[in-house]
């Protein structure tokens, strides 16, 4: 039978996705860790003993199937506000509502806010305190990272739930049950889901179960029925259906930052092919090439340094080809300075030295530089005795002479400790010979 061959009274309303969204804790998809049998929030979802969180992850995780499943489990009344359309004026009529609940009906309220992160401080602040005191128990939803998002109040108000990407065996399952539903999915149409196809949208879909069941049902909807009435969904169907792998990628969000901290992470940590997988991503989600290019750039110093000094000209050479270029050729040079400091020698004495030096500089309370060192050059610098008694390198032994640089206050102090890899190996035997003809000279 087509779809649209059923009779109308019977055809089920609305996209599959909205009539596929579990209504019991036990429909949910995965995210075993959070509501599995035993689990903290299961177990207040149970008793309906609900305190203020907030649900975070990435698109198609399940945050406000969550959030409707508590309202159809528990005894409270339930409310729910869209961030991006919703002001303080809206939040004060549902306070009003929850507190004359409270007061003749001994019924509490939940109250859910989608896209939480677009409440601005004002309106954060604003629900506060109906929080603290009980009269709502909030539950927010967001795909930002809730530490740099919400006000701290709030975060100290509520538990945290990070919601997981779905595997690939939770993206099938939600697809077979949507195909074996008579009730909300297609349940009452022949559909031969060939298994190709299937694994198709199981891949496509990267986790997201709003993105597989739209793509599911875009195909059974463009597809006619064959002589016997039966809708074939094969490869091609699929294909058409969802062309292009889903990447959750939020350039000012929390994806963001996590990709970025696992490319820096994969290359300090000197794996080349981690390290081209999140470049890829990057630039796969439309990533500013530019950015990637800043990241290398500091990367080269801060976690290589000195162990490889080509490390930073490479860096600098992808970020001008970058700007003289463009994607999708950059995508070339990045690559190869992606993988040249991935197998580059790490140290990170750099940093480490010029950290210290700016701590000390910070806390000290003079910092006059020695007579010898100072510039003599400039009128009257002469008759001040400054320069008296400096030694001029490069007349002397190797180019090297002993004398103090240091303030006074420092002397003894050391910054710079080079590591023995790559070129800071050169570096360690010269600075040992340096010590050494201080000794000699003492």
């Amino acid at each position: 039978m087509d779809l649209f061959d059923y009779p109308k009274d019977k055809r089920p309303k609305g996209p599959l996705a909205s009539r596929m969204r579990p209504r019991t804790i036990d429909e949910v998809a995965g995210q075993e860790e959070i509501i599995g049998e035993g689990t903290l929030l299961r177990r207040a979802i149970e008793a309906d003993r609900l305190s203020a969180m907030i649900f975070h992850g990435p698109p198609g995780t399940g945050k406000t199937t969550l959030a409707q499943v508590i309202a159809n489990t528990t005894s409270a009344r339930f409310e729910q506000l869209n961030a991006v359309s919703a002001g303080i004026k809206d939040v004060r009529e549902i306070v009003e509502r929850a507190k004359d609940r409270l007061k003749y009906e001994s019924v509490k309220t939940i109250l859910f806010i989608d896209e939480i992160h677009r409440f601005n401080k004002g309106q954060q602040d604003a629900l506060l305190p109906f929080v603290e005191d009980g009269t709502v128990i909030l539950i927010g939803a967001t795909t930002e990272n809730p530490m740099f998002e919400v006000n701290p109040a709030l975060i100290s108000r509520s538990r945290l739930f990070r919601l997981s990407s779905l595997g690939d065996r939770e993206i099938g399952n939600v697809i077979d049950r949507a195909l074996k539903d008579k009730e909300r999915g297609f349940g009452e149409y022949d559909i031969n889901l060939i298994k190709e196809a299937r694994d198709h949208l199981v891949h496509v879909a990267d986790g997201d179960a709003r993105t597989v069941l739209n793509a599911l049902e875009l195909a059974v909807l463009t597809t006619d029925p064959d002589e016997k009435g039966r809708i074939v969904i094969d490869l091609d169907v699929a294909e058409a259906s969802i062309q292009k792998r889903v990447v959750h990628y939020d350039k000012q969000g929390d994806n963001h930052y996590d990709t970025v901290s696992a490319f820096i992470k994969s290359i300090r940590g000197s794996d080349p092919d981690a390290a081209l997988y999140w470049l890829a991503k990057m630039i796969y989600a439309g990533e500013d090439a530019k950015f990637i290019a800043r990241r290398l750039y500091v990367h080269a110093a801060e976690d290589i340094g000195l162990a490889d000094p080509n490390a930073l000209l490479i860096a600098q050479a992808a970020a001008n080809a970058v700007e003289f270029v463009g994607l999708p050729e950059a995508r070339i040079p990045l690559a190869e300075a992606a993988l040249y400091l991935a197998t580059a020698p790490k140290s990170n004495a750099v940093i480490t030295g010029i950290d210290a030096a700016l701590a000390a500089v910070e806390k000290e309370k003079k910092g006059d530089v020695p007579v010898h060192l100072r510039d003599a050059h400039y009128k009257g610098a002469s008759k001040l005795g400054h320069g008296e008694g400096y030694k001029y390198p490069h007349h002397y032994e190797n180019h090297y002479v002993p004398q103090q640089y240091m303030p006074d206050h420092l002397m003894k102090k050391s910054f710079y400790s080079p590591s023995d890899n790559g070129y800071e190996k050169t570096v360690r035997k010269r600075l040992d010979y340096f010590e050494d003809r201080k000794k000699k000279e003492k």
